[in-house]
């Protein structure tokens, strides 16, 4: 199977369904967002070494995946089966984030991105992460149809970016640095 199709040339796509989109059309955007994002959590899982973490991040990353073809698909013409987030994904990561925060000090200011390398990573992803989810919101908001679960699953997965990037920091040995107000 080659990679190359030569069918995007003109700046068009296909939606799971058939249907030809340009790939500036906001399902396209919002898709395209969570794949970037996806890739971004590689960036993190080849700098953390911690074993539940990766684990955790593995999992994320195949719910990014069932996001992206959930948004890939037409609501009205697609016929393929596709997977769903549900309820227990989102459980997933509120567990996930109990668990870090239990090791973690108190928070007792805000905190500027920094501190450690790999909480920078986590900084940045959490940042694409809400733009994704901005994207899917939007989309939502003009086309209707979309799974009330991906909203949730990706508002709770900028939660559990935070706080991945302080647990990072403790662990690394890094440090938070609290934000000041001028005067």
């Amino acid at each position: 199977m080659k990679v190359y199709t030569k069918k995007g040339d003109k700046g068009e796509t296909s939606l799971l369904g058939g249907t030809r989109v340009k790939k500036s059309n906001l399902r396209i955007e919002a898709y395209g967002t969570v794949d970037e994002l996806n890739a971004y959590l590689g960036v993190i899982r080849d700098h953390g070494k911690d074993q539940k973490t990766e684990e955790a991040l593995v999992a994320v990353q195949h719910c990014l995946f069932t996001i992206g073809s959930e948004l890939a698909a037409d609501p009205e013409k697609n016929r393929m089966e596709i997977p769903h987030i549900r309820e227990e994904d989102i459980q997933f990561l509120e567990e996930e984030i109990d668990r870090m925060t239990e090791q973690l000090p108190p928070m007792k200011f805000f905190i500027l991105p920094g501190g450690d390398l790999t909480a920078s990573h986590c900084q940045v992803a959490r940042t694409i992460c809400r733009r994704a989810e901005r994207r899917v919101i939007e989309l939502e908001e003009q086309q209707q149809g979309i799974p009330s679960k991906i909203i949730e699953y990706l508002n709770r997965l900028s939660d559990y970016l935070f706080t991945l990037a302080r647990f990072f920091t403790k662990i690394n040995k890094g440090f938070e640095t609290p934000w000041k107000t001028r005067g």
